[in-house]
């Protein structure tokens, strides 16, 4: 019964826009990484550290145009189900549900903690680096291994990477508010 009371906090617009921003933060994904594996091969860094930046931007952006708390979560969870169930690029296997989750989780808890909704630069800008640190933390940790010093570069790396992906929502959550196509304050 949890279940659906959560779910029912959603409309039927809402659950679109989630499954929209699920399936474009997968199919950006097989674009973007080969490019990033240019920048990132030489200096011996996971390429997903910067793509990820740009495939986390669709958490943040759908956690703004919905406005209610947990759509982050959902939209990685219908992520990680498409990942597993397709075996699309990029995928871990079975692993796929916690590291695609965990992203989502990242972007909510900032918004919780800031008590935001994807409403200003600087929430979608912390959701974007917290989601794309997450990330990458937890892939080196299940994957890659990588020592400190790499580490610690992926993940100032991931930071950056993470904040340009809010920027980048939160001017096209802007914009989307600008011509009436969501109804709520910013």
């Amino acid at each position: 019964m949890p279940k659906e009371r959560f779910l029912s906090r959603f409309s039927v617009f809402d659950l679109v826009v989630i499954a929209m921003m699920a399936s474009l933060g997968i199919a950006i994904k097989p674009v973007v990484v080969p490019l990033a594996h240019i920048i990132t091969g030489p200096l011996y860094i996971p390429g997903g550290v910067i793509a990820g930046g740009f495939y986390m931007l669709w958490l943040v952006l759908g956690a703004g145009l919905v406005g209610k708390r947990g759509t982050a979560t959902l939209i990685a969870l219908v992520q990680a189900i498409m990942v597993v169930a397709i075996g699309v690029f990029g995928t871990h296997g079975i692993l796929s549900l916690i590291t695609y989750l965990l992203p989502g989780v990242a972007v909510d808890l900032v918004l919780l903690i800031t008590r935001h909704r994807g409403c200003c630069l600087g929430c979608c800008f912390l959701a974007g680096i917290a989601a794309n640190i997450s990330g990458t933390f937890l892939v080196n940790i299940v994957f890659f291994q990588l020592p400190l010093v790499p580490l610690i570069l992926s993940l100032s790396s991931a930071a950056l990477s993470g904040g340009i992906g809010g920027i980048i929502a939160f001017n096209i959550i802007k914009q989307f508010k600008k011509f009436n196509v969501i109804n709520r304050e910013l």
